[in-house]
C-alpha cells in the first residue's frame, strides 16, 4: 500500500490489496468516508463509483462469476446497504465468489434505536454464506480473510461484512498485517463411489450426461470433453453449463431447462442412466429431466445435492471434478459406453429452428433471427450477457456457444437488470474480450443510469435492447396459464436520444437486414453504443404449441 496505515480503514485497504483485488464498485456515504478515501488512495486498487447500489454489487457479481476471485462491492449503513442485498443474492444463489463491505453504526449506538440502524448482519445473513460484524480493530485481519476465504471455496457465494462508523475511524493495533490465503487442496471422491458409478455407467442403456454451471466456474470443461470424447456419451447442459462442451461438437444436444417440455428432454425420457456433472439443484427444477422419479442418477460435483424426491442421487461422488472425471475413467476402461443414437435428431432440429430465423426478414425482428445474428457478430471466446425475461428463453435455447462462461445468465435467482452492470464487471475482468448485455425493456430501463458510470469510467459498454413495449416472459406466462394477459405493457422513452442525452452512442433497428451491421459498427467503436430493436414476440406462443404436439422417434 502507498499510504501509511493509522486506520481500520486503511488497514482494510491493505488486506484488499493482499487478497488481489483490483476494483472496488460502489457508492461512498458518510458513514464508510474513509474506507472509500483509503482505497482512492491504493495504487493496486480502482475505485468505480457507480449510480446504484444494487448495480455495484452486480458488478461485483459477474466479476467474480468470470475470475473465481471474490468481486467486492461497498456502500455506506442503512438504506445504501439494503440497495446492495439484490446483487448480492444473485452471486449467493448463482455460486458467484462475492464480498459486500457496508458501514454500519457505530457501537456508541448499536445497541439502542437511532438514526439509520437496521440490523444488516441479520439482513445479510439469508442471502450469504456468511455475514457479521467488526466489533474491534484487532480482529479486523482474521474477519476479512475469513469473508474471502468463505467467499471464494467450494462452493463459493456471497460474504458480508459490516464496519462500524467508529471502529472504521480507530487506531489498529501495532504490529497487525494482513494475512495470506491458505493453499487449498482439491478432494477426491471415494473409492468405493467410483466403483459404484463404474457398475451403474457400464449396465446402463440409453446414459446421458447433464453437465452444469459447476464445470464451467472449476474450469473442467477440457476433462468433460475428454470424457464425452472417450465414452461418447450425448450431453445436455444447463442455462449456466452453455459451452461446457462446445456445440459445434457432435454429442452436444443444447441446454435443459426450459419452462416446457423441449427437444432435449426426449433424451432424457429414453434415458435409463443420468450422469450429472456440476448440476446445482437451483439452476432448474429436476423434475423437469425425472418426472416420474425412476431415473438412475450420479451426481459429481464439489458438494452434495440437497435433498429432492426427482434427484435421489444413487452415486454422489463429491469431490473435484476433473478429478472424479478422471477417476471414472480409469474405473470404466477405454470401451465407449452403450450407444444413444438420438442427439443428432436433437441437433439437426435446434439448428433447422436457428437457420430458420436467421434468414427470416420480416419486421419487426422473430427472436430467433435476432439470436442468429447475435452470433454471427460475436466471436467464439466474447461474452454475452442474456438478461432475465422472454430474452432469456430464446437465448438459453437457441444461442450456440462454444466456450464456457461466455454466455452468461442469472439462474439461481433470476433477476432482471442485472446484464447491464454485469457487462461492466466483465469487460473488467476481460478487457480484450468484446462484452454485449442482451436484455428487454423492462429490464433496461431498471439499470440504465449505469450507462453514465460507463461513459465517465471510461468502460466501454455494448447493449442490445428488445423492445416489445412490455414484461414479456410475464405476457406470455399469463398466456400460457390463463389465455390473456393484463397489467404487463408499458411505454418506452427513444432509445436513441436516450442514450445520446448520456453521451453514447444510439442507433434504432428498422429493419431485419440492418441489425448486424448495427451490431458490428457498435461492438468496432469506441465508449457506449446502444442499440433497439423490435421484436416480435408472438413467436413465443408459436413455440409452445410447436413443442406441445412435438414427438421425436430417437
Amino acid at each position: 500500500m502507498n499510504i501509511q496505515i493509522n486506520n481500520v480503514a486503511e488497514f482494510i485497504v491493505s488486506c484488499l490489496e493482499e487478497e488481489g483485488v483490483k476494483y472496488v464498485f460502489g457508492i461512498p456515504g458518510e458513514e464508510n468516508i474513509k474506507l472509500v478515501r483509503a482505497i482512492d488512495r491504493s495504487d493496486k486498487i480502482r475505485f468505480i463509483l457507480v449510480r446504484h447500489e444494487q448495480a455495484a454489487a452486480f458488478m461485483a457479481d459477474i466479476y467474480g462469476r468470470l475470475t473465481g476471485s471474490a468481486g467486492v462491492c461497498t456502500a455506506t449503513l442503512g438504506p445504501g446497504a439494503i440497495n446492495l442485498i439484490l446483487g448480492v443474492a444473485d452471486a449467493q444463489t448463482d455460486s458467484s465468489p462475492l464480498v459486500a463491505i457496508t458501514a454500519q453504526v457505530g457501537l456508541n449506538r448499536i445497541y439502542k434505536e437511532s438514526h439509520q440502524i437496521v440490523d444488516l448482519v441479520s439482513l445479510f445473513k439469508p442471502v450469504t454464506k456468511w455475514s457479521d460484524v467488526v466489533l474491534t480493530p484487532a480482529s479486523v485481519p482474521e474477519m476479512v480473510r475469513k469473508a474471502f476465504q468463505a467467499a471464494q471455496e467450494e462452493r463459493p457465494g456471497a460474504t458480508y461484512l459490516a464496519i462500524p462508523q467508529d471502529i472504521e475511524a480507530m487506531e489498529m493495533p501495532e504490529g497487525a498485517i494482513p494475512l495470506t490465503a491458505s493453499l487449498q487442496h482439491k478432494k477426491m471422491p471415494t473409492v468405493q463411489g467410483i466403483e459404484a458409478a463404474s457398475r451403474l455407467l457400464r449396465a446402463a442403456k440409453k446414459p446421458v450426461i447433464m453437465a452444469g454451471h459447476g464445470v464451467a466456474r472449476t474450469g473442467n470443461s477440457n476433462a468433460l470433453s475428454a470424457f464425452v470424447e472417450q465414452y461418447q456419451v450425448p450431453v445436455a447442459t444447463t442455462f449456466m453449463g452453455k459451452g461446457v462442451l462446445s456445440d459445434r461438437h457432435p454429442l452436444a444436444m443444447g441446454v435443459i431447462g426450459f419452462m416446457r417440455h423441449d427437444y432435449e428432454n426426449f433424451a432424457f425420457d429414453e434415458a435409463d442412466v443420468i450422469l450429472s456433472v456440476g448440476y446445482e439443484l437451483q439452476e432448474f427444477d429436476p423434475a423437469r429431466i425425472n418426472p416420474n422419479a425412476d431415473k438412475k442418477i450420479i451426481h459429481i460435483n464439489t458438494f452434495s445435492p440437497d435433498t429432492d424426491k426427482h434427484y435421489n442421487a444413487d452415486v454422489v461422488l463429491e469431490g473435484d471434478i476433473g478429478l472424479s472425471l478422471a477417476a471414472l475413467g480409469k474405473a470404466l476402461g477405454g470401451e465407449p459406453l452403450a450407444s444413444f443414437s438420438g442427439s443428432n435428431k436433437i441437433r439437426s432440429l435446434l439448428q433447422e429452428e436457428l437457420e430458420s430465423g436467421q434468414n427470416d426478414a420480416r419486421f419487426p425482428l422473430k427472436p430467433q433471427r435476432i439470436v442468429a445474428d447475435i452470433r454471427a457478430a460475436l466471436n467464439d471466446d466474447d461474452i454475452v450477457l442474456a438478461d432475465t425475461g422472454a430474452i432469456k428463453m430464446w437465448m438459453a435455447r437457441l444461442y450456440p456457444t462454444y466456450a464456457p462462461l461466455t454466455c452468461l445468465i442469472s439462474n439461481g435467482l433470476s433477476t432482471m437488470a442485472f446484464s447491464l452492470p454485469g457487462a461492466l464487471g466483465a469487460k473488467l475482468a476481460y478487457p480484450q474480450r468484446n462484452v454485449l448485455a442482451v436484455m428487454g425493456d423492462g429490464s433496461f430501463m431498471m439499470n440504465s443510469q449505469e450507462i453514465e458510470t460507463a461513459i465517465r469510467e471510461n468502460i466501454p459498454l455494448k447493449v442490445l435492447i428488445w423492445v416489445d413495449d412490455s414484461y414479456g416472459l410475464i405476457k406470455w406466462k399469463m398466456d400460457m396459464e390463463e389465455g390473456a394477459h393484463s397489467s404487463v405493457d408499458f411505454g418506452n422513452p427513444d432509445f436513441v436520444k436516450y442514450a445520446e442525452s448520456f453521451g453514447a452512442s444510439g442507433y434504432y433497428v428498422d429493419r431485419a437486414e440492418a441489425l448486424l451491421p448495427i451490431l458490428k459498427q457498435a461492438l468496432s467503436e469506441e465508449g457506449v453504443s446502444i442499440i433497439a430493436c423490435p421484436v416480435d414476440y408472438s413467436e413465443n406462443m408459436k413455440l409452445i404449441e410447436k413443442l406441445g404436439s412435438l414427438t421425436i422417434p430417437l
